[in-house]
């Protein structure tokens, strides 16, 4: 059994419909937490279809080894639609963390006390900056804010690495992306 007592152990499951960028998310938090010398797993789920199918990532950020990549009770919880919330909410641990997309998403869900709940209106706000598709970085800002991992810059310095090189034009509206969800969560807290 791991004693997790004074270690730092995180497990994230990132879910929404393909073409949400949920596994490019799950990427740049994993390669963000990699950089900063911490173990990671990232293992991607893909439904029938890509795009607006089924998709969903599961991310492990530790500080020693991590024994299997299977996320069954997730820490934290991003969701960028109302599948995703319906599927995994139900599974987030007491405790935990659950960001999801508000404007997908009606009404907040009804989960227990003791997990903390942050409606971001992450299309809302990609498409103030320019760019539906960059809602996902939106959720991560707002994710890595209220869990305080590592700053938006550190993930904004990952893109360029996680990020397909034919996109890299993009890079500017996502920085700003997840500096804008990160933004808009201190401002609700």
């Amino acid at each position: 059994m791991r004693d997790t007592r004074n270690e730092f152990y995180e497990e994230v499951v990132i879910a929404g419909f393909g073409g949400q960028g949920v596994m490019l998310a799950g990427k740049l938090l994993a390669h963000t937490a990699m950089k900063r010398g911490l173990e990671v797993t990232y293992m991607p789920s893909y439904g029938a279809e890509v795009r607006g199918g089924t998709a969903n990532c599961m991310v492990i950020i530790a500080e020693s080894k991590i024994a299997s990549p299977v996320v069954s009770r997730p820490d934290s919880l991003i969701v960028m639609n109302k599948a995703s919330l319906s599927k995994f909410a139900g599974r987030v641990k007491a405790g935990g963390l659950l960001v999801f997309n508000s404007s997908l998403i009606d009404g907040e869900p009804e989960l227990p006390e003791t997990i903390e709940i942050s409606a971001v209106p992450a299309d809302d706000i990609a498409i103030e900056l320019g760019n539906l598709k960059a809602a996902n970085m939106v959720a991560m800002g707002a994710y890595l804010q209220k869990r305080g991992l590592f700053g938006s810059d550190a993930a904004a310095d990952s893109l360029a690495d996680v990020l397909a090189k034919r996109h890299h034009r993009t890079l500017p509206v996502n920085t700003k992306a997840i500096h804008r969800g990160a933004e808009y969560v201190k401002r609700e807290t």
